[in-house]
């Protein structure tokens, strides 16, 4: 049986954490999100995303530069009707850039460890991604605990910078 409150670092882990790759925020209408970000906050938009598979709309904002920027992507559902439900909740989820994806998720899964769907495939910002689910289940009952975590792989510039 899985120890769910172990949280003691264990050192046979194949990968590291690097730091945030960015924040996910949603809404039925991403305009006033655009406005608080981009408009008052000036935060540059590098790029949009569309994806009817993901049902999502979504600006993307950049803060900072180079490997030390964190992306904040504004999202609204394309069908608010319709799952997954970008904007529920507001804060969506939280990406992590992983130094070596395959392996953090081989081991994660051993661990006990929930994903979502579509396990390892290319994100809206062209890197690997694959989600830790934010509940546990029977057959897999580690999970974000309540949260969507997003595991990215990190490119050779943010490994060498971050580690």
């Amino acid at each position: 049986m899985l120890d769910m409150t172990d949280s003691t670092p264990t050192s046979d882990r194949p990968f590291n954490v690097l730091g945030i790759q960015q924040i996910a925020i949603g809404s039925l209408d991403k305009s006033a999100l655009s406005g608080l970000w981009s408009g008052l906050l000036g935060i540059e938009k590098v790029g949009d995303y569309q994806a009817e598979s993901e049902n999502v709309d979504e600006d993307i904002l950049r803060l900072g530069s180079g490997p030390h920027a964190v992306e904040i992507d504004l999202m609204q559902p394309i069908n608010p009707d319709v799952s997954p439900k970008v904007h529920v909740p507001t804060l969506n989820h939280v990406g992590l850039w992983i130094d070596d994806l395959p392996a953090c998720v081989a081991w994660l899964t051993e661990q006990g460890m929930r994903f979502t769907p579509g396990g390892i495939r290319k994100g809206a910002s062209g890197y690997d991604v694959c989600f830790l689910h934010p509940k546990g289940n029977e057959a897999a009952p580690r999970s974000g605990e309540g949260v969507l975590i997003e595991l990215v792989q990190a490119p050779d510039d943010v490994i060498a910078a971050l580690s």
